[in-house]
């Protein structure tokens, strides 16, 4: 379950750094969610895991969690936010 959080972290980012280009800020709207949904997987997975086993757990995390806040500012700065 933790793989699944990296890779949903890993995608986030790419679609954070993809939403950044001009005129595909809108993309956001969808990377925020689907950030979200990793946080909630890794975060599952990092109290499930045990103590030796903890790292790509918390790699998921913390991508899934930078998607997230770079995302919003995005949309904030970026007039997409209401």
């Amino acid at each position: 379950m933790a793989v699944v959080g990296l890779v949903f972290g890993i995608l986030s980012i790419i679609g954070m750094f993809i939403g950044f280009i001009p005129c595909l800020g809108a993309l956001n709207w969808l990377v925020i969610p689907f950030a979200i949904i990793g946080l909630i997987i890794s975060a599952i997975a990092l109290s499930s895991a045990e103590s030796d086993k903890k790292g790509t757990a918390i790699a998921g995390l913390v991508c899934c969690g930078i998607a997230v806040l770079f995302g919003l500012l995005r949309l904030i700065f970026g007039g997409g936010v209401l």
